[in-house]
């Protein structure tokens, strides 16, 4: 299993974070399935609707996430949890966009559970992994085009340095059609017990590899 841990700067500050981290190998990415994809505009109005009367940052895995970037050092109304944004782009447009199979199908689980994931090409990976919390030094370009500054903001971060984040993650590790080895990091609710958490890693992992092939292999770290 990869060598991916958390660091101790981040548990001073966060001590009941924990996160999944998954592998999966030999997967294939190409387009969600058909059955999925005409499921989820209908998702996705669901969630629309209801953020209608219940704004996104009631929603409780949100206000859970606002409160550990604060603890980490980070303004969350200045730099948001990355399933606040989705939510937010939900609640304007009604839907998201569509990129490839693992992506979107890494935005559905972050939607459903209102909880930060990130998916990253493992053959653009050199262990040993840490989450921790960026310094002034930790800066990557963005899926959003931006140079992102990732100091005082939880970071995950190889040999090379940073390369992602709850916020929002790099372009060095992005996935691709061309991806058939990928790391995922579900960032679990605090509030959640132990063993719901491993429930729900396990799902995701069965989801994601029932739809992508190949094998997963998962662990809890904290």
């Amino acid at each position: 299993m990869l060598d991916i841990s958390v660091s101790a700067k981040l548990k001073d500050l966060v001590p009941d974070f924990r996160a999944g981290v998954i592998c999966y190998h030999h997967i294939v990415i190409a387009d969600l399935p058909q059955i999925i994809a005409e499921r989820l505009p209908l998702f996705y109005e669901n969630i629309r609707l209801s953020l209608e009367d219940h704004p996104v940052s009631a929603v409780e895995g949100v206000k859970e996430w606002r409160g550990i970037f604060k603890k980490a050092g980070t303004d969350p109304s200045r730099y948001r949890p990355s399933q606040e944004a989705l939510l937010r782009r939900i609640g304007k447009e009604g839907r998201l966009h569509t990129i490839h199979s693992a992506v979107d199908l890494n935005n559905f689980f972050s939607v459903q559970y209102s909880i930060p994931l990130g998916i990253y090409d493992l053959g653009h990976l050199e262990e040993p992994i840490r989450i921790t919390v960026g310094t002034q030094e930790d800066q990557y370009e963005g899926l959003n085009g931006r140079i992102m500054n990732m100091e005082n903001k939880m970071i995950s971060a190889d040999r090379s340095g940073a390369f992602g984040s709850p916020i929002v993650d790099s372009r060095r590790t992005c996935v691709t059609e061309q991806t058939t080895d990928a790391l995922q990091i579900v960032y679990t609710r605090p509030s959640t017990p132990a063993e719901e958490s491993r429930r729900m890693i396990k799902k995701i992992a069965g989801m994601f590899t029932q739809i992508h092939g190949g094998e997963n292999e998962w662990k809890i770290i904290e």
